[in-house]
């Protein structure tokens, strides 16, 4: 291992960072991002020679991670969201405190984008879910079973377009009456507001499998931007033996900026569901017919 990687020095019980306990020894690493500026909660995992798992944690907003173990062979694994993993071995002997680094990172090669032009979303492969806050306690998870979308890929992924829209009064909770009060007026009112459209013309990519899509969002009458943290997961086959692409993407909405007569509720002593609600996506294209 080149020694520039690599350092061991003693630390007597103030020096050289926390005090290192009788008996064991001390590793230190500086994680740096592929322009060079420390990583913040890069996922660290410091493996035995066996390969089983020591400890695990983050790098704090310096880039540093520091941890004590018994002296012994040690792997270290550093990996983070869009960047390619990062292997390094180091020995640790009592008293003695190992830096391992500075180790920078990559950006993980990105898979490979649907070929240009007209997808449709498989409902029978997709789940548009979310979850909310009950009377400020428990969690209540959801979704929504009737929808339908499509996705026109442009030459270049970012040119790309999508439309999905979702049926209001499919909403399930698991619980009729809680269903029925949220088609209501007082929340989703479906008999005004049958659907709920989102649309989008802006795909930004952000390194390795992670895009945001940045699109409107009309509900209740309301149309709002909304940006979905997504991840792609590539193409596949069927086992029709047909193409099929996916991705998994999340955003979180704010109930009032589609006036769902919340302060009215409260005025009622009606509280129910909370301010923000989650909403989890995963989806399946298919080419279009």
């Amino acid at each position: 291992m080149p020694l520039a990687l690599l350092r061991r020095f003693k630390s007597s019980p103030r020096q050289g960072g926390a005090p290192i306990p009788r008996g064991a020894g001390a590793v230190d690493c500086l994680v740096l991002d592929p322009v060079q500026l420390p990583l913040h909660r890069a996922e660290v995992s410091v493996r035995d020679a066996g390969g089983g798992e020591v400890l695990h944690g983050q790098t704090d907003p310096h880039g540093r991670f520091a941890a004590t173990v018994a002296p012994g062979e040690y792997g270290i694994v550093v990996t983070a969201e869009g960047l390619q993993p990062v292997r390094r071995s180091f020995e640790c002997t009592a008293q003695t405190r190992t830096e391992v680094g500075p180790i920078g990172m990559d950006p993980a090669p990105a898979p490979a984008t649907p070929g240009p032009g007209a997808w449709r979303i498989d409902p029978d492969h997709t789940a548009v879910r979310f979850i909310a806050r009950h009377i400020g306690l428990a969690e209540v998870h959801g979704r929504f079973n009737r929808f339908q979308g499509n996705l026109w890929v442009g030459e270049r992924m970012e040119q790309s377009r999508l439309d999905v829209v979702i049926e209001t009064a499919s909403i399930d909770t698991g619980v009729e009456q809680r269903d029925n009060h949220l088609r209501s007026p007082e929340f989703l009112d479906v008999a005004a507001y049958p659907y709920m459209r989102f649309t989008s013309e802006r795909f930004l990519h952000r390194g390795g499998a992670r895009w945001t899509v940045q699109g409107v969002l009309n509900l209740h009458g309301v149309s709002r931007n909304v940006s979905l943290d997504t991840r792609y997961l590539g193409i596949g086959t069927g086992i029709m033996g047909e193409t099929r692409t996916a991705c998994s993407a999340s955003t979180e909405l704010h109930r009032e900026d589609f006036t769902l007569n919340w302060r009215s509720m409260l005025q009622r002593g009606i509280v129910m569901i909370g301010t923000t609600i989650r909403v989890e996506l995963d989806i399946q294209a298919v080419p279009e017919a």
